[in-house]
């Protein structure tokens, strides 16, 4: 393995990243502990295999006929991959009624059941997806497909897959205006870089305490403490080895994995073609609606408020609108929150997002 090129003062200051997400890490909020039985499961949707995507029908998880997860195959990427979805109370009621979309992406460490921890993504008014995004996926197709996490194409799943094979088998209203993405923490990066990538898709973007300026030192770092699982191993060796409270980004891959080398001298090209701060990355949100929320206290959200504020900055100079909350300390947002990088912030930022969501999608027709 081809282990990280970079002087003295970089890999302590990749070192401090590392520990700030190990201290920072949440532990993921799970409604169920795997499927319910046949006998109580409710009628959901029937769902037709499609997009690339295969169903493995004996590991669906129902909640409630407005709560399940599916589990499908796709040669994109190695493994089982878990969809969760929530749809409105009255999709059964309304057969003649189509929904807007929202794709809501977890943040690192995460999978596809953090959604319980923000009700607020539950809502009466659209369809929610939550795609799993793996443990560092990025949400990129990654530069190296032979890591012990094999195939690694999360872009293509996302946007090639997921999207057209909900549209198929859901009653949804596909077109971008009725579409958003929205993230946190590395899936704040996620919902950026696909509105962007795919502004056909996605009128509507939301990111929170994203890493979404890969010209700071400090985001870069981030994405290779999570290739490296710098987190979970520092993070163990100062719990006697229990890895209570630890985050786990799963088996160590090369730190070019993703994107490439982040050092300019070995050619950062990727970083650079993919960082949603960049204004010509930023030009393509012209026509979308962009919101962006951040914390700034903690060693992580210190970073994210920089990044985010970057973001706002240049999406000025442009001209493209867009709406930024700062919630500094939280006492603005919710008394729950501190203004760091957890849910009790991010809980109360999507109580105050998606209804704005859902009023643009209504103006939308």
């Amino acid at each position: 393995m081809r282990t990280i090129r970079s002087r003295t003062g970089v890999r302590t200051r990749l070192r401090t990243a590392a520990v700030a997400l190990a201290a920072a890490a949440t532990v993921a909020v799970s409604a169920v502990t795997g499927p319910v039985a046949a006998a109580d499961t409710p009628i959901v949707p029937e769902f037709t295999d499609g997009q690339g995507l295969t169903r493995v029908t004996t590991a669906t998880e129902v909640r409630s006929s407005t709560d399940f997860t599916l589990t499908v195959t796709t040669p994109e990427l190695s493994g089982r991959h878990k969809i969760r979805i929530f749809l409105p109370s009255d999709y059964y009621s309304a057969p003649d009624k189509r929904w807007p979309v929202t794709y809501f992406l977890h943040g690192g460490a995460g999978n596809v059941d953090d959604a319980a921890a923000a009700p607020a993504l539950h809502d009466d008014r659209m369809i929610t997806v939550v795609p799993d995004g793996g443990l560092k996926s990025w949400y990129a197709n990654w530069k190296m497909q032979n890591t012990a996490l094999g195939a690694a194409n999360w872009e293509n799943f996302h946007l090639r897959q997921v999207v057209p094979f909900v549209d198929a088998n859901l009653r949804t209203v596909a077109d971008r205006d009725h579409r958003a993405v929205v993230g946190l923490s590395m899936g704040g990066f996620g919902a950026l870089h696909y509105a962007q990538a795919r502004p056909d898709l996605f009128g509507h973007v939301a990111s929170l305490s994203g890493g979404i300026d890969f010209g700071l030192w400090e985001i870069r770092a981030v994405v290779l403490a999570t290739e490296l699982n710098l987190p979970n191993a520092l993070c163990t060796a100062s719990t006697s080895g229990s890895g209570a409270g630890c985050a786990d980004y799963g088996p160590v891959v090369d730190s070019d994995a993703i994107f490439g080398s982040p050092y300019a001298l070995f050619d950062d090209r990727i970083w650079n073609e993919v960082n949603p701060a960049s204004p010509a990355n930023l030009s393509k949100l012209a026509d979308t609606g962009v919101t962006l929320y951040t914390g700034d206290r903690g060693l992580i959200d210190s970073r994210t408020a920089v990044a985010t504020t970057n973001v706002k900055n240049r999406l000025d100079q442009l001209g493209i609108p867009s709406r930024f909350v700062n919630y500094g300390g939280g006492g603005s947002l919710s008394p729950q929150c501190n203004g760091e990088h957890n849910y009790g912030c991010w809980s109360a930022a999507f109580a105050d997002y998606i209804p704005r969501l859902a009023d643009a999608f209504a103006q939308a027709g």
